[in-house]
């Protein structure tokens, strides 16, 4: 067993959660308490009934997820979101959360993890927010058709697919840029193309940010929300798993998208 309290420490320093500006709903850190014993842990991405459930079936009492559990905002306590609170406390399950300090995480974040699962090096930062950037980028001398069926076969690993504005026969990606979840946005675009990047692999966007990087000159491959950030929260038990000796398990939650 490990206390609570010594592992949300021990997080927020690696994560730098309290010097990490964040969208105000992500509430990064320790976000539901136990009665203050850690003897397993569970890794999810999104918090929800279905991952709640799962933890609770593999014995875990602490859930860490890279969404949170006020990521919709605030809600009263009834239905769903009150069997849930109900469920949690009553099995006495703590939840972790951490959304951009996991995404940006040298070692353990999504951005560098899924260059990486890509056969990608980062050579530098991508995707500022704030005063900090959330994503990486990089060189290569890949066909971008190879990259593409490279995050396609990631993505149906999770549940998922991937799509991609068009690819010409004879394309080669030689600048790329990762920003994983919800990375396309006409912000992201615009800093790919001033940075000279002709590929970028983002989870998912809206319509437009296809229109948009046309207009650009860049190709955007989208290989999953939930798949590009599966990796993150299961580094990061597997990390807390080796320097606390305690059990965990990944849980799958896919969405499809």
């Amino acid at each position: 067993m490990t206390a609570l309290s010594t592992l949300a420490e021990y997080l927020d320093e690696l994560l730098e959660i309290r010097t990490t500006p964040d969208y105000g709903n992500a509430l990064n850190g320790l976000q539901l308490a136990n009665q203050g014993e850690i003897t397993k842990l569970a890794a999810a991405v999104d918090f929800s009934t279905q991952t709640i459930t799962q933890a609770i079936d593999a014995g875990a009492n602490l859930l860490i997820v890279h969404h949170g559990m006020f990521w919709g905002g605030l809600q009263p306590l009834r239905g769903a979101a009150y069997v849930r609170m109900k469920t949690l406390i009553s099995n006495d399950v703590a939840v972790y959360a951490a959304h951009l300090p996991l995404d940006r995480h040298p070692g353990l974040g999504n951005n560098p993890l899924l260059a990486s699962a890509l056969g990608l090096v980062p050579t530098g930062e991508f995707a500022r927010y704030k005063n900090i950037f959330i994503g990486v980028r990089g060189e290569s001398d890949l066909p971008t058709i190879d990259l593409f069926e490279r995050c396609k076969l990631f993505a149906q690993a999770h549940g998922g697919d991937a799509r991609s504005t068009p690819i010409f026969d004879g394309q080669v990606t030689r600048s790329w840029a990762i920003c994983t979840g919800g990375g396309a946005s006409l912000e992201t675009l615009h800093e790919a193309a001033e940075m000279g990047i002709d590929t970028l692999i983002v989870g998912e966007g809206p319509h437009y940010t296809a229109v948009e990087a046309n207009e650009l000159g860049l190709t955007v491959i989208y290989a999953g929300h939930y798949a590009t950030e599966t990796l993150g929260v299961r580094a990061l038990c597997a990390h807390l798993s080796e320097r606390f000796t305690l059990p965990w398990t990944f849980i799958e939650a896919p969405t499809g998208l």
